[in-house]
């Protein structure tokens, strides 16, 4: 498979994963959405379906890092080839851009209707419910640990997952937000929270509020750092196993 193919379904496999990550925050948050207010689990298992359906379309050609986090941290074990790494970050956040434009215009006329603007950047960026920066720092790390620790063993040979793969790793998500999404909204990917962070600064919004950038860089970095420690984890234990 060429660089560009991989580049393109990294692009693409982002945009759906924010298409419809984003879309069902939208769906939950925004005023006169038949969604309104049906709450955490739905938003939770919105994520987790998206995904799945991410990795389906895309795994086939470029693995579906569909994730700075994960990109990074298989390269920093010897998984993924370092030279790809920028072209495939660049690719993700791209896609997660164009993502969430795709659901600012499927819910324009919602984002008009609504006016809590704190709601309007939830749909595009994440916020802790508490601000306390180190704390929120602790807590995408762990979880984006979690993640790398998730894939990494379900996509190990011994489990034979084959193409239920993707799908457990829409599980896995989805238990990630589930149990811990409540203090930060789970970023767990640089580009989830970057590109949309970006659309929501550029886009026509009407009334929104900024954009929040004294918080942007944590969802950035810290997924960074929780994504190489999970995966280092792993090894370590898959040393000791093997």
């Amino acid at each position: 498979m060429s660089n560009m193919a991989m580049y393109l379904a990294e692009f693409l496999g982002t945009l759906i994963l924010i298409l419809l990550g984003d879309g069902v925050v939208a769906n939950v948050v925004l005023k006169k959405s038949k969604g309104e207010n049906s709450g955490w689990i739905v938003i939770a298992t919105g994520w987790g379906l998206a995904v799945a359906m991410a990795v389906y379309v895309t795994g086939w050609i470029s693995g579906a890092h569909i994730n700075p986090a994960v990109t990074v941290a298989l390269a920093a074990i010897g998984d993924f080839s370092w030279d790809l790494v920028p072209g495939f970050i660049l690719a993700q956040v791209i896609g997660a851009f164009c993502g969430a434009v795709l659901v600012y215009l499927t819910y324009k006329n919602h984002f008009d209707a609504t006016d809590d603007k704190n709601g309007k950047l939830g749909v595009f960026a994440t916020a802790p419910e508490i601000r306390n920066i180190k704390w929120n720092i602790i807590t995408e790390i762990i979880g984006t640990a979690m993640l790398l620790i998730g894939i990494l063993g379900i996509g190990h040979g011994n489990n034979n997952t084959g193409a239920l793969g993707a799908l457990l790793v829409g599980f896995l998500v989805w238990s990630i937000g589930l149990s811990l999404g409540g203090p930060t909204g789970y970023a767990i990917n640089p580009a989830r929270d970057l590109g949309p962070r970006i659309a929501h600064a550029l886009l026509p919004i009407k009334d929104k509020r900024d954009s929040d950038w004294g918080y942007g860089w944590v969802p950035v970095a810290a997924p960074i750092i929780g994504g190489v420690l999970g995966a280092f984890i792993y090894k370590f234990f898959l040393n000791m196993w093997m």
